[in-house]
């Protein structure tokens, strides 16, 4: 699977083919077909193990509990974990990211995406309480909606721009940006 990521981050998902991971590997292509049985399952196995890689990263970001104290460290503390898992699997984010004409992929994204939306609201909810944010019920489900999308532009961000931003400097400012909005809402 790891020639299959190198060049589809290289290539192109499309160009992922038996005879070109065969080539990568300096094996024949039957050698390829006795661990996977047709391109697509290939494919399926490549972008669920980078998925996996990415869920789990970022859920191990969260915290488990709701982080109770100064708004502003929590907020840019949650960008800068999901910032750092991005540093750290680039390669795969690029590649899921990428997969966005594999229905199942997005299926799977979508899924993944809504029980990290879940942990988040579940951690957001008491944090914008006791902040004094009024009306948190009817507000929350558009807050972690704009949350996760803000994260979703800090992580395409991050990728397109790994040269001019850390994941500090970055989370750091997004979390800033993203706290002044919550804030006043």
């Amino acid at each position: 699977m790891d020639a299959a990521l190198r060049i589809a981050l290289s290539r192109g998902l499309a160009n992922v083919s038996m005879e070109a991971v065969a080539q990568a590997l300096g094996v024949t292509r039957p050698v390829v077909y006795a661990c996977y049985p047709s391109r697509e399952d290939l494919i399926r196995a490549l972008l669920e193990r980078e998925e996996k890689r990415l869920f789990d990263g970022v859920l191990s970001a969260l915290p488990r509990e709701p982080q109770f104290g100064e708004p502003k460290q929590w907020m840019t503390a949650g960008f800068q974990a999901l910032l750092k898992v991005v540093a750290e699997h680039g390669d795969s984010w690029r590649l899921v990211l990428a997969a966005d004409s594999d229905c199942d992929a997005i299926a799977r994204y979508g899924q993944a995406r809504q029980r990290v939306a879940q942990h988040v609201g579940a951690l957001m909810g008491p944090m914008l309480k006791q902040a004094g944010v009024k009306q948190v019920d009817k507000k929350l489900p558009v807050l972690v909606e704009l949350f996760m999308s803000l994260g979703d532009g800090a992580v395409r961000a991050m990728l397109q721009n790994e040269q001019q931003w850390t994941a500090e400097a970055l989370g750091e400012y997004v979390g800033r940006v993203v706290l002044g909005g919550f804030m006043k809402a």
